[in-house]
């Protein structure tokens, strides 16, 4: 490669986090369009295709050391449309809708919840525990909604009486995860670098035969495991919570 494709090659690198943002942004606005013309499926994947953009944000920012606090400012605000208001209208639009105010209440719920969780999160930078997210994070909030939307499509239970309430008791769930003080993983104690036992690895590539097999469910299953385990590791330290000798 010669110097002058290097130089482009460089140049292409640094503005990848200014071009991440805005991509992520459009991918939900086309979930938004896709879910106000009853292509649920579309919109389902558009949300889902929007998250790996936001994911990849943030480290490529800081692998060119390209942040800046007006990245960090728009990249808040694409968020609470991307992981807020997207979700929310599509899930509204999909089941929501024949509920009633039921239906729009548990839309608000959720849409309420993004807010708040992205203003806490946006409060507590450089002070919070990073092993931890207080609160389900808004992507994951958004993958339990999406996740859904694109499973029950996939496997053809649209047509099941129930699946309205289901919807109702997953958009309300994620949106009160969000806002609870429910610790959550967050993955970024985990180093890729170091020695990692062959059972691992093993794992890792049964989890990926299984994604390019079935993409929905694995992607959903996951999703439902990671919401699930704050709540059972809060229980756990409840459980085993030392007693309190008296004095």
């Amino acid at each position: 490669m010669g110097q002058k494709s290097r130089r482009y090659a460089v140049r292409a690198f640094i503005c990848c986090p200014t071009c991440l943002p805005p991509a992520a942004l459009f991918a939900y606005f086309y979930a938004v369009v896709q879910g106000m013309n009853h292509n649920f499926e579309y919109a389902a994947v558009a949300i889902f295709i929007a998250m790996i953009f936001d994911g990849m944000d943030g480290r490529v920012a800081r692998l060119t050391h390209s942040q800046s606090a007006f990245g960090a400012e728009f990249d808040s605000l694409s968020d609470m449309v991307s992981f807020g208001v997207a979700p929310s209208l599509v899930a509204y639009e999909w089941m929501l809708r024949g509920l009633g105010k039921l239906g729009w209440m548990a839309a608000f719920v959720y849409c309420a919840g993004a807010a708040l969780r992205l203003a806490r999160f946006n409060t507590m930078i450089g002070i919070a525990d990073k092993r931890w997210f207080i609160g389900i994070p808004s992507p994951a909030a958004a993958a339990l909604v999406a996740g859904l939307v694109w499973i029950c499509h996939e496997y053809g239970y649209n047509d099941l009486q129930i699946l309205p309430w289901v919807a109702l008791a997953f958009t309300a769930f994620a949106g009160v995860s969000m806002v609870t003080n429910i610790k959550f993983w967050s993955f970024k104690d985990l180093h890729v670098r170091r020695k990692v036992p062959f059972i691992a690895l093993l794992l890792v590539v049964v989890l990926i035969l299984l994604f390019v097999s079935k993409p929905p469910l694995v992607l959903f299953g996951f999703f439902v495991c990671y919401a699930l385990s704050g709540y059972l590791m809060a229980l756990w330290r409840k459980l085993h919570k030392p007693a309190v000798v008296a004095q």
